[in-house]
């Protein structure tokens, strides 16, 4: 299951994925916000990042103007890997070298059939794992310092 959440920019972006991932039939729960009311992009970044911390959900989808500020909420939850995307190849290698299990979208940066696009390389490309997996250790490892 699929995790969402926007602020008030990234709404209507998020409703087009939401539309999309029903074609697919990929279940998913909105965290918010839900309409195009002013609101505050770190609460749906974190709400988001605490589902897919938690492993109640496997991934997550982020969205809000450049998609940067939510991914920044987002990343401040240990354990989260959220990236933001704007072209097909980086959402592929994030995912294939860098187990990325948030993906991030600027509604002003991204049109919806490239977004489309975007959503579906990222939730179908695996983690490759191998030579990569030492480099997320790593970055755990910087994460539980952190935690001190």
């Amino acid at each position: 299951m699929i995790a969402l959440g926007s602020d008030h920019v990234g709404y209507e972006l998020k409703k087009i994925i939401m539309e999309y991932l029903d074609e697919k039939g990929i279940p998913y729960k909105d965290f918010g916000h839900y309409d195009q009311e002013r609101t505050d992009y770190p609460m749906f970044g974190e709400a988001v990042a605490r589902a897919v911390a938690s492993s109640e959900f496997e991934k997550g989808l982020i969205f809000c103007g450049t998609g940067v500020g939510i991914s920044i909420a987002a990343n401040k939850v240990n354990g989260i890997r959220a990236v933001v995307c704007s072209d097909c190849y980086t959402a592929k290698l994030s995912r294939l070298h860098n187990n990325s299990n948030i993906l991030s979208l600027g509604s002003r940066v991204v049109g919806a059939d490239l977004a489309k696009m975007i959503v579906e390389i990222w939730l179908e490309t695996p983690y490759e794992g191998g030579r990569h997996q030492n480099r997320l250790d790593l970055i755990s490892e910087i994460e539980k310092k952190e935690c001190n």
